[in-house]
């Protein structure tokens, strides 16, 4: 049968864009269909008022939360998907991440697969993105194989002096892995990088500018840009999806291939092969587990700013190091908590932005002794939180777990803080409409009565249809999910070249 293409990947994310790279070097016929456009470069990229206060990049779309109400998620439509705006983080999940476990309001399903399955993935994914990182600094750190790519983004000298003031304070601060080429970044503009875009081609390596950019040196591989996918259409009988029917300048195109990846992230995938049900799969493509749309989950998350009067930030970046001393464990609770890692500096325009009423002097003058911390704890995969369509309409039904563990979370690293001479720490809990993390709604398992997908992301009901984002994470764990997207994309990249002779 003739068809438009032999693989047709649905975003340009971490996860379609990863996919597309490890597919690129087979010579496969390989088409990639983003509905956003390329992000220009202009001032805005680097401008803290027009990111923060005016929402210069924001998405009008609206979806439904589970209040009934519309609000706007954040999600945002461009060549490389929400990598654009990533703080360019590239965790490993944990050795632990993988197990069952439990928590202190549930249990953590874990994997049908382990951490030593995962390793080499991890380590090609680290390569791909040049992830900068060291070893030896994190009691949770899991086996390695390989040292990091690059060695570490170095601490400013203000970070340098808040590090030591962790290790007084009994806890062991690490390097983050960082997916940055930091003087390329600092070239361009003397700014953090968490929702900064990197719109110059250097810098941050997100899906755009790292595997996309890799995959499109190919001449088989070619790149749509306006192309909303609105349903999958299969065969007769629901064996195959047979076309992408997508809306691109006003019009409908159908475009056929042998192999389909939707990678549209964990929201807008479930949406996605839910409006494609016909006949065949009448409640979406792929869901005869019942599982699809199910399981969403989104981190647990905080944001803290510490102050000392007598301390002066004069970071420009900030954003290098973590610690996870209380992510596997407790000492009085003995459950996991979750991570602590910087978020990116904060200027008194991104303070005012989120506390409007704050004259701006004001909030400038705290900035300049404020350090911003991201506090992430694990949420819980539950079948009856989920992502469902209703008409044109998303209804985002977050049903929020493993609270008490944030909270405790942010009562241990407030202690941590105030031993390490911070007496000012005020907290701001993200609220339930927060989609940073977004992740489950098409479960990865073993099992086809439970799950969305194999441990390869390839469909248990439809052989030719692949999931490649974080739809497939089967828990959430607490630390940013980009690298284990893209881990796993390069993992079905490769299961599909075994499959088809002719990839």
């Amino acid at each position: 049968m003739s068809t438009d293409s032999d693989v047709i990947i649905i975003g340009s994310g971490i996860g379609g864009a990863t996919l597309a790279s490890a597919l690129a070097p087979t010579g496969a016929r390989i088409l990639i269909l983003e509905r956003g456009e390329h992000l220009a470069d202009t001032a805005e990229a680097r401008d803290d008022v027009a990111i923060f206060e005016r929402g210069f990049y924001r998405s009008d779309e609206e979806w439904i939360g589970s209040d009934g109400k519309k609000f706007l998620p954040g999600n945002y439509y461009y060549v490389g998907g929400n990598s654009k705006f990533y703080g360019a983080v590239m965790y490993r999940y944990r050795v632990e991440d993988f197990r069952a476990r439990p928590h202190l309001q549930g249990t953590s399903p874990g994997w049908d697969m382990s951490y030593d399955d995962m390793e080499p993935w991890y380590a090609r994914a680290e390569a791909l993105f040049k992830v900068r990182g060291a070893t030896g600094q994190d009691p949770t750190e899991p086996p390695r194989s390989g040292p990091f790519p690059f060695p570490p983004v170095p601490d400013e000298p203000a970070l340098q002096l808040v590090r030591e003031r962790l290790k007084r304070a009994g806890v062991h601060p690490a390097s983050l892995p960082l997916a940055i080429d930091i003087d390329a970044w600092l070239k361009r503009g003397r700014t953090g990088w968490d929702a900064f875009p990197n719109t110059g081609g250097a810098g941050k390596i997100d899906a755009e500018v790292g595997p996309l950019a890799d995959a499109l040196k190919y001449p088989n591989v070619r790149l749509i840009t306006g192309a909303q996918v609105m349903r999958l259409e299969t065969d007769a009988d629901g064996h195959e999806v047979v076309a992408a029917v997508l809306r691109r300048n006003g019009r409908e195109e159908r475009l056929t291939a042998r192999h389909f990846a939707v990678a549209a992230g964990a929201v807008q995938s479930a949406a996605l092969l839910l409006r494609s049900a016909n006949a065949a799969h009448p409640t979406g493509l792929g869901n005869r587990s019942d599982q699809l749309g199910r399981n969403f989950m989104n981190h647990n998350t905080s944001a803290m700013i510490t102050l000392n009067p007598f301390l002066r930030n004069d970071s420009i970046y900030q954003k290098t190091l973590f610690f996870n001393d209380f992510y596997n464990d407790d000492p009085q609770v003995h459950a996991p908590l979750g991570n602590v890692q910087l978020l990116g500096r904060i200027t008194g325009n991104i303070l005012k932005a989120q506390v409007p009423a704050m004259p701006r002097f004001l909030a400038r003058l705290m900035a300049d002794r404020a350090f911003g911390w991201f506090l992430t704890s694990e949420d819980l995969p539950n079948p009856n939180s989920r992502v469902l369509v209703r008409g044109e309409d998303i209804v985002m039904d977050w049903q929020r777990s493993n609270m008490d563990a944030h909270h405790l979370l942010i009562k241990r690293t407030r202690q941590v803080m105030k031993r390490a001479g911070f007496p000012v720490v005020m907290v701001r809990i993200f609220g339930n409409k927060t989609t940073s993390h977004q992740c489950g709604t098409a479960r990865l398992g073993a099992d086809p009565r439970a799950s969305v997908v194999d441990l390869d992301c390839r469909s248990h009901d439809i052989p030719n249809l692949w999931i490649t984002d974080a739809s497939v994470l089967p828990t959430s764990a607490a630390v940013n999910p980009a690298l284990t997207i893209a881990a796993l994309a390069l993992k079905a990249g490769e299961a599909m070249r075994q499959l088809d002779a002719q990839l």
